[in-house]
């Protein structure tokens, strides 16, 4: 990304919110400060954000809510907050849409870590590669590696978070082998951002719900017992 990422931070802990706009801007990024939904609304009527800090404790609509609105309303991405350590949290926010979370108290340096590993999927999800054009076909569907962006059957675009179409790309490399949830985490997202593991099986729910015919019934993605899972179709190249 060129210009200046532009923030919109979430937050209804004034303390909170001031530290990381401050360490933010700090690291070349523009920031802007809201405390609840009203104002997130207002912020996103009246300016251009490349990613949104949303905190799922606020006041009035809370940060699940929003979070299910943003994602369907499109793909700006989302990083969640929380102050509750409980695994379902985390996967709630995913469920919802949510791009990655982070725990409070967190360090602003692992937020800045996890902020530009955001920008950098969406950024590549949004720009062609130069000299690449792989297209991988299974079923009909057709996945453009170049301009990252997948198509049904019917030839109609599916909307997919980065981190979905990583995981999907992922398979597609490697169909018809039973991968572990380990080996998904560290093929989509490495190490480094320190993923919790059941986030593979909500990316993996959220796949099959746009792409199965029957979600309950997978042919796409299949779970594959005290292994993890297999992407089952024939791939093509072109």
């Amino acid at each position: 990304m060129n210009r200046t990422p532009h923030i919109l931070m979430v937050e209804d802990d004034r303390e909170i919110a001031n530290l990381v706009s401050r360490f933010l801007r700090n690291h070349d990024m523009r920031v802007k400060a809201v405390a609840n939904g009203r104002e997130m609304d207002v912020a996103l009527r009246d300016g251009r954000f490349d990613l949104v800090v949303l905190d799922l404790m606020l006041p009035g609509e809370d940060g699940l809510s929003l979070c299910r609105r943003l994602r369907s309303d499109g793909a700006l991405p989302i990083i969640m907050l929380t102050a509750k350590a409980e695994e379902i949290d985390r996967i709630l926010g995913l469920e919802m849409g949510a791009d990655d979370y982070l725990v409070k108290p967190f360090n602003p340096r692992e937020l800045l870590a996890r902020i530009r590993a955001v920008l950098r999927r969406a950024s590549a999800q949004a720009q062609p590669e130069i000299g690449d054009s792989v297209l991988i076909s299974f079923e009909g569907w057709k996945l453009d590696k170049a301009v990252r962006r997948l198509f049904n059957p019917a030839g109609e675009r599916v909307a997919l978070t980065g981190a979905e179409l990583d995981l999907l790309l992922a398979f597609c490399e490697r169909p018809r082998r039973v991968l572990s949830r380990d080996q998904l985490l560290d093929l989509t997202q490495g190490r480094a951002a320190a993923p919790f593991e059941r986030s593979i099986d909500v990316l993996v729910s959220r796949l099959r719900q746009k792409m199965e015919r029957n979600p309950r019934e997978p042919e796409l993605i299949q779970t594959i017992r005290s292994g993890g899972y297999m992407f089952s179709p024939e791939i093509a190249a072109g």
